[in-house]
């Protein structure tokens, strides 16, 4: 990867959905060569990974950044194609992220409410804008690959958690004992991180050996329109502020997969800081198609200035891997 050495600029909308950050890049990007989304990412990946960096480390960032590229898509139905990133590598797909574009998108006058696709590494994802900052879309079709995986923690002894897909994998536990609140983020982190361990060290994953880089934690709701609250460990080390928009579809996969919720019933997600997301769900063969909703709006437009000699320009982060 060859670092600029010029001056340049970004043009970036951020976004916060239920309090999870979207910092979406909206002009100044190189084009990417490639002939389809994956390519595209991975040009960016080898050859423009400091606009990543840049945007999700510290000065700028931290590690609850996210970040959404905007692309030409190849469907002329779409209103955009869209790469997700964090602060230790590209996503698959972003619920919170995807309800933030769509904040963003309206922002700038490119659609009006109603129904809009967006081309993502992991499918085409459908979205509604409404009409009072509240955006649900439809993600990728997800599904409970394994249910009650026992996996030994040094603090929290042996629990047990489903393993689900819903754009990203994620390990979901709700028997480890512990208060999901504000006031109790370090031991929630500890247990995550924990799970996250012993899942590296013996190898548990998602089919075809998918990496599992999302923890879940669940409990009894605060909110009374909400049946469940969760602290979502994410793959840089930081938690969800957000209910998790891929989280929730795993959740509400296993649900299903359980008998638990009926397609059409309506799910209350509430994240660790409160916020919510309303989730349903309609089958697809043997996997669900959920659509969750949540609320999102705009905090920033701003030109990112990347100044090579700063020596800091690019970011620096303590959390390079998920490990």
């Amino acid at each position: 990867m060859a670092l600029p050495t010029d001056r340049l600029e970004l043009n970036v909308i951020d976004s916060h959905t239920g309090g999870e950050p979207t910092r979406t890049i909206i002009g100044g990007a190189p084009d990417l060569t490639g002939d389809n989304i994956a390519e595209q990412i991975e040009c960016l990946r080898a050859e423009y990974d400091w606009i990543r960096t840049a945007l999700t480390h510290e000065p700028r960032g931290y590690e609850a950044m996210v970040g959404a590229l905007l692309l030409g898509p190849e469907n002329p139905d779409a209103v955009a194609r869209v790469v997700y990133f964090n602060n230790v590598g590209y996503l698959g797909m972003c619920g919170h992220g995807t309800i933030g574009v769509a904040a963003t998108l309206s922002y700038l006058g490119k659609i009006s409410p109603g129904e809009h696709l967006l081309e993502t590494v992991t499918g085409d994802v459908y979205f509604t804008l409404h009409e009072d900052n509240r955006v649900s879309f439809r993600n990728v079709p997800s599904y409970r690959y394994k249910t009650a995986v026992p996996v030994q923690t040094k603090s929290f002894g042996t629990l047990t958690g489903d393993i689900a897909w819903g754009g990203n994998w994620f390990y979901l536990c709700a028997d480890h004992g512990l208060e999901i609140s504000i006031n109790n983020l370090d031991k929630l982190n500890r247990c995550c991180r924990e799970i996250r361990s012993t899942i590296d060290a013996e190898g548990i994953g998602g089919e075809n050996g998918g990496i599992i880089d999302h923890v879940e934690l669940f409990g009894p709701p605060r909110r009374e329109d909400a049946q469940s609250i969760n602290y979502v460990d994410c793959p840089g080390g930081e938690y969800d502020r957000s209910p998790c928009g891929t989280g929730t579809s795993a959740k509400i996969a296993c649900l299903a997969a359980a008998g638990k919720l009926q397609p059409g019933e309506s799910w209350g997600q509430e994240s660790v800081t409160g916020s919510l997301f309303e989730g349903s769900f309609e089958w697809q063969g043997d996997k669900i198609l959920p659509r969750i909703m949540g609320e999102a709006f705009v905090t920033a437009e701003t030109t990112v200035v990347i100044d090579p000699t700063d020596p800091l320009t690019f970011g620096f982060s303590q959390k390079q891997s998920p490990a």
